[in-house]
């Protein structure tokens, strides 16, 4: 059986156009989650989070594929979630006061109940602390502005200004956090052909 993968199976939700913002309905979906704060940059939680959410993703899946328990599939990339306390105070100069969840979807027939099972295993395979703060959570984001980004993490600003006028001059108000999916792996690309989509839930004003 062919392996699945959501980023194309899901393509509208992972590949909107670069060129113009594009509306859409984003349904529920499951993920693990690990909440933290500070700048990604300097902080060493956000990769020790980061490590947790991969650690527990490939678990599950390997665990599933050894007990034949539905399909194969690839692990889904990583997405955050970032915010400050007032969101028009997000800044990315200010990177020390943002607050972030980090999550990677989970397909549908993954459970809490097989979470707990691939969490049990994590944990004694790997000594990482944070595991303890993941969490298995439905997700849902429902109407949302997004529009792809190529580059730098640290050059993102000016297409998130895009994304921000054209909900505005379109009668739209923001109705939840500024979410990036990362679709490139920095450990293994290029800065310049790094792709990010940016995501803004929504709401008619």
């Amino acid at each position: 059986m062919e392996k699945i993968d959501y980023k194309k199976d899901l393509k509208e939700l992972y590949f909107p156009s670069a060129r113009q913002v594009a509306i859409i309905e984003v349904p529920e979906m499951n993920f693990v989650m690990i909440d933290g704060e500070g700048d990604p940059n300097t902080v060493p939680e956000f990769q020790d989070a980061m490590q947790a959410l991969y650690t527990i993703s490939y678990t599950t899946k390997f665990m599933l594929k050894k007990g034949k328990a539905g399909p194969d599939y690839a692990v889904p990339p990583a997405e955050g979630l970032w915010w400050v306390e007032d969101m028009e105070q997000l800044s990315m100069k200010d990177k020390e006061s943002w607050k972030w969840t980090l999550m990677i979807m989970q397909p549908g027939h993954i459970t809490q109940d097989v979470f707990d099972r691939a969490l049990t295993e994590a944990r004694a395979k790997k000594n990482i602390n944070v595991l303890e703060n993941v969490r298995f959570e439905a997700f849902r984001e429902g109407l949302s502005a997004q529009i792809m980004y190529t580059g730098p993490y640290s050059a993102e600003e000016p297409t998130i200004e895009k994304l921000h006028a054209f909900i505005m001059e379109n009668g739209y108000d923001f109705n939840g956090k500024h979410h990036e999916i990362y679709l490139g792996d920095p450990r293994r690309t290029a800065q310049e052909k790094l792709k990010t989509a940016i995501r803004q839930p929504i709401k008619k004003k």
